[in-house]
C-alpha cells in the first residue's frame, strides 16, 4: 500500500541491501526519458504567459488584491526557475548550449546564478540525505550546533522553525556567489553567472526605480520574489524532510534507499502544480534527473505501480509544515532528528 499517512507515523518496508538504483529504473517506462520539444516550449511559452498575466495583476490590481496578485505572480516566477531546473539537468534540450541560454535567461528575474546553482545542486543529488556532504537542509550535529555563538543558534533555530520560508534567500545569498565552493576547473563558470546576473540587476533595478520609484520596485519586484522564495523554502524542505526520514551517515548510506525513500512526493493544491511544472512530484526526479518535468506524473504512477510500499507520500498542509517545523531540528543517529525542546532537556538533564 503506497503511504499516504502522515509523517509521523509511516513506516517503510525494508529494503535490500544489494538494491541498485538501475535495478529501479529499469522498472520505469522508457517513454518517461524521452524529450519532448513540443511540450517543453509549450511549457516555457505558457509560463511566460502566466507570468505576464501575474504582472499585469499587480498594475491593475486595487491594494486589498495586491496580496493575491503577489502570490499568482511569485508562484509562476516558481516555474521560471523549474524550467530552468530542468536545464541545469540537461532534461529540458538536447543540445547544452539551449540549457545553458534558457537556464540563464529564466534565473535572471530571481537573480539566481546559473551555473552555480547547477554544481551546488548535482552535488545534492549525488548524495542525497548523505550526512555531512548533501547540501540541501541537512540538519546540524548537536555538538556543532553547541559550538556555535548564539546569535548563528538563533539563526539557524528561525531557519528550522516558524521561518523556515526564508531559509532559501539565506542559501542563495551565503551558497550561490562564491567560486570556491566548486572545483577549480568549473569556478569560470560561476563566474560567468554570478556577472550575468550583477549585469541584469545593474540595469533593470536602477530602470524600475527611477521608472516606478522604491514602492515601485517593492510592488513589482521584491513581493513577488518574497513569494517565490517562500515556495522555493517550503518546496525543498518538504523534498526530503519529515520526523521519520534520516539522513544516513556516510558509511552507512545507500544511494537507491536514499533516493527511492528519503525523497516526499508531496501534493499541493493543483493551481500551485501546473504553475510550477509539478516538480513536487519529487521521487522519479531523484531517480533520474533526466527525465524532463512534464514526464513526472507519468514516471511516479510507474513507481506506484512498482515499488509503492517504498513511497513516502504527503498533502501540502499546515500540520505537515508544523510536523516539520516543530520536530526537525538536529541529527540524530537512531531517531532521525532531536528538536530543540529536547536537546535543551537533554543539555540540562
Amino acid at each position: 500500500m503506497t503511504a499516504t499517512v502522515s509523517p509521523n507515523n509511516l513506516t517503510f518496508t525494508p529494503l535490500s541491501p544489494d538494491l541498485r538504483l538501475k535495478d529501479i529504473l529499469k522498472t520505469l517506462p522508457k517513454e518517461c526519458f524521452q524529450k519532448d520539444m513540443r511540450k517543453a516550449w509549450t511549457s516555457v511559452l505558457t509560463n511566460i504567459l502566466m507570468v505576464g498575466l501575474g504582472y499585469v495583476s499587480i498594475a491593475i490590481a486595487p491594494w486589498f488584491l495586491l496580496p493575491i496578485a503577489w502570490i499568482f505572480t511569485g508562484t509562476a516566477l516558481t516555474g521560471f526557475f523549474v524550467i530552468a531546473h530542468d536545464c541545469g539537468h540537461r532534461s529540458f534540450a538536447k543540445q547544452r548550449w539551449v540549457n545553458d541560454w534558457v537556464g540563464h535567461l529564466f534565473m535572471l528575474p530571481l537573480l539566481y546564478p546559473f551555473h552555480s546553482w547547477r554544481l551546488l545542486h548535482n552535488k545534492h543529488h549525488d548524495y542525497t540525505n548523505k550526512m555531512d556532504v548533501d547540501n540541501a537542509w541537512q540538519p546540524f550535529r548537536p555538538e556543532l550546533y553547541a559550538s556555535l555563538p548564539k546569535t548563528i543558534q538563533l539563526a539557524y533555530q528561525g531557519m528550522r522553525g516558524r521561518l523556515w520560508w526564508l531559509a532559501s534567500i539565506v542559501h542563495w545569498a551565503i551558497m550561490h556567489f562564491d567560486p570556491s565552493r566548486v572545483d577549480a576547473k568549473d569556478q569560470n563558470k560561476i563566474r560567468l553567472s554570478v556577472a550575468v546576473v550583477i549585469g541584469f540587476a545593474a540595469i533593470a533595478f536602477p530602470v524600475l526605480f527611477v521608472t516606478l520609484g522604491v514602492s515601485g520596485f517593492i510592488k513589482f519586484w521584491l513581493m513577488p520574489w518574497l513569494v517565490y522564495h517562500f515556495w522555493m523554502s517550503t518546496f525543498t524542505l518538504v523534498h526530503h524532510t519529515a520526523p521519520d526520514i534520516a539522513f544516513q551517515e556516510p558509511e552507512q548510506w545507500n544511494a537507491a534507499k536514499a533516493q527511492l525513500t528519503g525523497t516526499v512526493h508531496c501534493d499541493y493544491p493543483m493551481w500551485v502544480e501546473r504553475l510550477c511544472h509539478h516538480i513536487n512530484v519529487h521521487i522519479p526526479h531523484h531517480l533520474s534527473t533526466s527525465i524532463p518535468s512534464y514526464n513526472l506524473r507519468a514516471a511516479h504512477q510507474s513507481l506506484r505501480e512498482n515499488w509503492g510500499p517504498y513511497l513516502y507520500e504527503c498533502r501540502f498542509s499546515w500540520p505537515l509544515m508544523k510536523a516539520i517545523t516543530d520536530q526537525c531540528h538536529l541529527y540524530h543517529p537512531t531517531e532521525c532528528y532531536q528538536s530543540f525542546q529536547a536537546y535543551k532537556r537533554q543539555t540540562l538533564s
